[in-house]
């Protein structure tokens, strides 16, 4: 009779992956996810503020369309959304910025003084976060 060679005797290794293998995966994708929501999460705020500024300049272009159009700043921007007699009106609707408030149609001191604002991400109209429509875009 034939003996069996001395590695069929020995126990075979267990397959799988060892507990500090497990960890060492986990903290990488820890790192990883860290990475990736600081990116995205600065890219929303990036976006809101974008939003709201490409809002306040469609905003003032349909309130200079109306002013050219009536000779007068309208009585407030919802009179832009409000349908007239034959069912029509400058704007389909008009929606909040992205931060959920109203935006402001302010007036200066001249009929061709006047800008729409945002209150911006600190939501208080006023302070220097503010978005108008005479901001300059490379700002």
């Amino acid at each position: 009779m034939k003996s069996k060679p001395a590695q069929s005797l020995l126990r075979p290794a267990e397959a799988g992956f060892t507990l500090v293998e497990i960890m060492v995966v986990i903290v990488i994708l820890g790192l990883l996810a860290t990475l990736v929501a600081t990116n995205v999460i600065g890219a929303s705020d990036e976006a809101r503020v974008t939003k709201a500024q490409t809002d306040v300049q469609s905003i003032a272009s349909t309130v200079k369309y109306y002013r050219s159009k009536n000779g007068k700043l309208p009585e407030s921007l919802e009179a832009l959304a409000t349908k007239d007699e034959k069912g029509n009106s400058y704007l389909d609707q008009l929606s909040k910025d992205p931060w959920g408030h109203d935006y402001i149609l302010r007036e200066g001191d001249t009929p061709q003084d006047w800008e729409v604002v945002s209150s911006g991400p600190d939501e208080i109209e006023g302070t220097e976060d503010d978005i108008s429509s005479k901001m300059k875009k490379d700002q």
